[in-house]
């Protein structure tokens, strides 16, 4: 059995944050339906497409049950009320007050489901002056200063690589207090309200910062500290090539080592006096040799510097192959397959991945969930 068997989750949440949060619950063996308005979430119309279907939505929806309901009608509110009644979680992405519109706020629903687990996701919160602003995962790590201490050149700022707001301050805090709800649930019988802030948890990414600030009160700017640029210790040069070094070399052992295999001047390898001089020759050095010369330069050694690889040369690394990473197979309605999102839920849970899995088709399920309502004549059938 998976950790999850047995467990029921309505998902209510669309786009990034909620569904990823909701997938990995259903990797470890949830149940996890899937309520979508009529037309469908949006996602679902994105490019690229895979076979007839987004790739977006299908990596992020894989395994999931779907259902239709349009939430400001009474006939599909009581649909939704009787699976409600069968759940253990539920969890939303509307902005704070929505699912109060709709009647199916924490306190209508704990009415049907006393020990429901209920999980809001948003931006700022459900409370606090920011709760009803708009904003996506760039306006978050703006307005926590994350975005502050790295973003590049003023003349030429670069954007993040990854959606840390949606999947870090989103996605896993949701599955971590979902789970300790489940424990708890489990010791009193009682179930929870979770809430969940997107930009709270980008406080905890930048604990170093905020511990300098607070204890110093010399707060890091742009670029300047020693994780994000200040240190030629911990850093990314470019190769002759046209592809980069990173380094990050921060304990003595792996400096001296790479020191040494560079030939570092040696009145530089103390780059407590100059950090900029000692940045500048390393730059020299590695702009002078190729990436493959380096990338032989540094195998064996202990010296924490590596090649910058792409994202397709990563995807076919023996070491991450061998890792059994991408095993898990997601299909289309073409029965094309590919690896499905990476998890971190350990193989042990995920249970057997030799199976592939699809996204639902929208509304697939409507027809297997009338025994628990009476359905609406408007009611949709799945699509072929």
């Amino acid at each position: 059995m998976q950790p999850l068997d047995g467990i029921k989750v309505l998902d209510f949440t669309t786009l990034l944050p909620g569904p990823l949060a909701a997938l990995m619950l259903a990797e470890a063996g949830a149940e996890v339906t899937k309520v979508e308005r009529p037309e469908g979430e949006e996602i679902r119309r994105y490019v690229p497409r895979w076979g007839d279907e987004s790739i977006q939505y299908a990596l992020l929806n894989r395994g999931k049950k779907s259902i239709t309901a349009d939430l400001k009608t009474e006939t599909d509110r009581a649909r939704i009320e009787a699976l409600v009644a069968e759940a253990d979680i539920l969890i939303e992405q509307f902005r704070p007050g929505v699912m109060a519109r709709f009647k199916l706020d924490y306190e209508a629903v704990k009415r049907i489901k006393p020990d429901i687990i209920y999980c809001s996701i948003t931006g700022y919160g459900q409370t606090g002056p920011n709760a009803p602003v708009a904003g996506h995962d760039l306006n978050y790590m703006a307005e926590t200063g994350l975005l502050s201490l790295s973003f590049g050149d003023t003349a030429n700022t670069v954007l993040p690589p990854a959606l840390i707001a949606d999947i870090g301050g989103g996605t896993m805090p949701a599955v971590i207090n979902i789970l300790l709800a489940l424990l708890n649930r489990a010791k009193s019988g009682e179930g929870t309200y979770i809430d969940i802030a997107m930009s709270d948890t980008l406080f905890t990414f930048a604990w170093w910062a905020m511990g300098q600030g607070r204890a110093t009160g010399d707060w890091p700017a742009n670029g300047v500290a020693t994780l994000t640029g200040g240190s030629p210790r911990y850093h990314i040069y470019p190769t002759r090539d046209g592809r980069f070094v990173a380094v990050a070399a921060l304990e003595q052992k792996f400096w001296d080592t790479l020191c040494g295999l560079i030939d570092l001047d040696e009145r530089l390898r103390d780059d407590s006096h100059n950090p900029q001089a000692t940045i500048a020759a390393l730059r020299a050095i590695f702009s002078n040799r190729t990436s493959e010369d380096l990338a032989a330069l540094f195998a064996g050694q202990d010296c924490a510097a590596n090649i910058v690889r792409t994202l397709d040369e990563a995807a076919e690394n023996p070491h991450f192959l061998e890792r059994g990473l991408f095993d898990f197979p997601l299909e289309n309605d073409r029965e094309e397959t590919m690896p499905a999102v990476v998890m971190p839920v350990a193989p042990q849970f995920r249970g057997p991945n030799a199976e592939p899995k699809r996204a639902p088709v929208l509304g697939a399920d409507n027809p297997a969930r009338a025994a628990a309502y009476t359905a609406a004549p408007d009611d949709q059938a799945p699509e072929e």
